[in-house]
């Protein structure tokens, strides 16, 4: 490795050139530890302006979860409602217009809401960890993210709160959401939420994908990083092309609902315009929310069975091409509008095709536990059981690939079945595996094993004794998001078992949030590593320093941890010696491919620009929504201050005391 040098930029955030002024040292941490100095540069100002004003991925990825797992219990508890309507015929206990709401708000909190962000918390805390690094690329932009996406969440339940919430499915077909059939304010208040939402997921995927890029530690090469990198990488390359799609659908929609626009009338344009521009983006958006949770289990899962991933390098190949091909196959959404038989019969083979790289995730997973040891603790009973929910949702998707199958289940309760089984198998239960894995690095302590155990065979007893019924329900006709049905129809007895099984598995959520909340008081203290994990988030302390690594390691292989029992050959991953890059917030920069070092990122300090720009654009969108122009313009006036501020010349890190770097 060549001796570095870097030129201090003027302006905080900008990449310094490894030609230059100074020679970054590289110390033995164990000999001379850094820590005391690199937490007072990296941590967080106490108090109120300090919660606003961090860009500490750690926290922004923690809060991201908190309120991704509230939208997950506002999402059941609407769930829950449903079924009690549903478990009788002729019931009344929510009027057609509650129960439109209802099964509106179910479906965009657990698909926007709860699914992507919960999967962005868990990569915003442990990217960095896993690739090395001290931060994310762009941590203000981090920040930013989180607070859109809250204000979006906000935005969206005021309405419902009220009595005004969205009421025509999440995936809001017009002429049904045209200002003629509803002329409420009800649809607007989607439009522009999802709009507003949107904003945050894109700077969130921009995020991603450069911190991918650049921000690995040296020697990380692009076949050494783990797995859950992967499936966030994809994820996020795939939604920075398809949110566009949709927020242009529902900006055009606000604009006909507004200002009598014909974007979407059926007499003057294309009827099916709105569907081609939802599913453009849907579809990618189902992968985009299973392809991390994947990614979690590719990477945990051999923790537990004391062996490496089967098949890495397909595991990784067959995760972008998941992706690639989810881009191809949105009209399977649609097989019953109408179309030319030619268009059907290619997105059928896409729809079919697709099922092979998936498949290969599926081989790799039980070939690893197979060829393993594994130890059952309940993070592989999570993670084993999503193998078995996926086969079962992806055999079930296979069917409605096929276009005569799909013309008779198409809107029946097959389909809400299927459904349920990609989204919740493939999500809920990794991510609740997830946070049994990592909430040691979390919060320095352990769950309760015993509880988890129950919590496990709870959700999943209750999970396919409330889902798969409603497979048969499908094929007994029961068509969904029906809001009574009449007796003699034999659904009867199948829609009160899944009502039963819909609050067990409920139940067994409860019990996680139990078993969290005793925990976080009374768990026992968690080691650095307590699983024997193999990645670099395992080598540092329980929970994390701010500044993560007290010197940024050097990478040799995919198992840092695990290179001596492995024995895979001479070279060793160094840990504790390595570039210390204590004059400021700073981490290292490195080439996209190979993972080697080539700049110094001065990253900025914590700033309160992020939660004031969020809060313009909020004030943007609400004005917008009762056509309050005036205050339009004062949210824009907002988020112009906000940026200037933001990109506003300063040296932050050019002072830091030199005298106190060992103490």
């Amino acid at each position: 490795m060549s001796r570095p040098g870097a030129t201090r930029p003027d302006q905080a955030g900008k990449e310094a050139t490894w030609e230059g002024a100074r020679d970054p040292r590289i110390v033995d941490a164990t000999a001379e530890f850094p820590g005391p100095r690199l937490k007072r540069i990296w941590e967080t100002k106490p108090g109120l302006l300090g919660w606003f004003a961090t860009v500490d991925h750690k926290e922004i990825g923690k809060r991201y979860i908190v309120t991704a797992f509230l939208m997950l219990i506002a999402g059941g508890l609407e769930a829950l409602a449903i079924r009690l309507q549903l478990s009788r015929a002729d019931q009344h206990l929510l009027t057609p217009e509650q129960y439109n709401q209802l099964f509106t708000m179910h479906g965009v909190t657990m698909i926007f809401l709860y699914a992507s962000p919960v999967l962005s918390g868990f990569s915003n805390f442990l990217w960095p960890l896993l690739l090395g690094s001290r931060d994310m690329a762009f941590p203000r932009l981090n920040a930013l993210s989180y607070w859109i996406y809250l204000a979006a969440g906000v935005f969206l339940y005021a309405g419902f709160v009220v009595g005004l919430g969205p009421d025509d499915g999440w995936f809001n077909y017009v002429p049904y959401a045209s200002k003629t059939f509803n002329p409420g304010v009800n649809i607007d208040i989607y439009a522009l939420g999802l709009i507003l939402l949107g904003i945050s997921t894109t700077v969130g995927s921009a995020n991603f994908v450069v911190s991918f890029l650049r921000t690995r530690a040296p020697g990380m090469s692009i076949n050494r990083v783990p797995i859950l990198t992967w499936g966030t990488l994809t994820a996020s390359a795939a939604n920075l092309l398809a949110v566009p799609s949709v927020s242009l659908a529902f900006f055009l929609l606000w604009m006909d609902r507004q200002f009598d626009t014909h974007f979407f009338d059926a007499s003057q344009g294309q009827p099916l315009l709105w569907q081609h521009l939802f599913w453009m983006f849907g579809h990618p958006w189902v992968y985009a929310i299973v392809l991390p949770a994947m990614g979690m289990v590719s990477d945990a899962l051999p923790t537990f069975c004391r062996r490496p991933l089967v098949g890495y390098t397909p595991v990784a190949l067959s995760t972008v091409a998941t992706m690639a091909l989810g881009f191809g196959v949105w009209v399977h959404h649609m097989f019953a509008t109408g179309l030319p038989t030619v268009a059907l019969s290619f997105f059928s083979g896409a729809s079919l095709i697709i099922t092979i790289p998936s498949a290969v995730a599926v081989f790799a997973w039980t070939a690893t536990i197979w060829t393993g040891r594994p130890v059952i603790r309940t993070p592989f009973l999570f993670f084993a059981s999503m193998i078995v929910l996926f086969v079962i949702g992806g055999v079930s998707g296979v069917m409605t690939g096929s276009v005569p199958v799909d013309w008779q289940l198409t809107d029946t309760y097959f389909v809400v079945a299927h459904i349920h089984y990609v989204l919740i198998g493939i999500n809920v239960f990794p991510v609740i595996g997830a946070a049994y894995y990592w909430f040691p690095k979390f919060t320095g302590r352990m769950l309760n094993e015993k509880l988890g155990q129950w919590n496990f065979w709870t959700m999943f007893v209750g999970f396919n004794l409330g889902f798969f019924p409603m497979h048969l329900l499908g094929l007994l006709g029961m068509p969904r998001r029906i809001y009574a049905y009449s007796a003699g129809m034999g659904w009867e007895t199948t829609n009160l078992i899944v009502t039963l099984g819909a609050f067990l598995f409920a139940f067994g959520v409860l019990l996680f949030l139990i078993n969290v909340a005793w925990s976080l008081r009374r768990g026992p203290a968690a080691a650095n590593d307590p699983w024997g994990g193999a990645t670099l988030e395992w080598a540092v302390a329980s929970p994390p320093p701010v500044y993560n690594f007290a010197v940024i390691p050097q990478v040799v292989s995919r198992h840092p941890l695990w290179e001596d029992s492995l024995a895979e050959g001479e070279a060793r991953s160094s840990l504790t010696r390595g570039l210390l890059l204590d004059r400021g917030r700073e981490t290292i920069g490195t080439t996209p491919l190979d993972g080697q070092p080539n700049l110094i990122l001065e990253m900025p300090g914590d700033s309160l620009s992020p939660v004031i720009l969020a809060a313009g654009l909020s004030l943007v969108f609400a004005a917008a929504l009762g056509h309050a122009w005036w205050l339009t313009g004062l949210g824009v006036l907002i988020c112009v201050a906000a940026l200037i501020t933001w990109f506003w010349p300063r040296r932050v890190h050019g002072d830091v005391p030199r005298e106190s770097a060992h103490g």
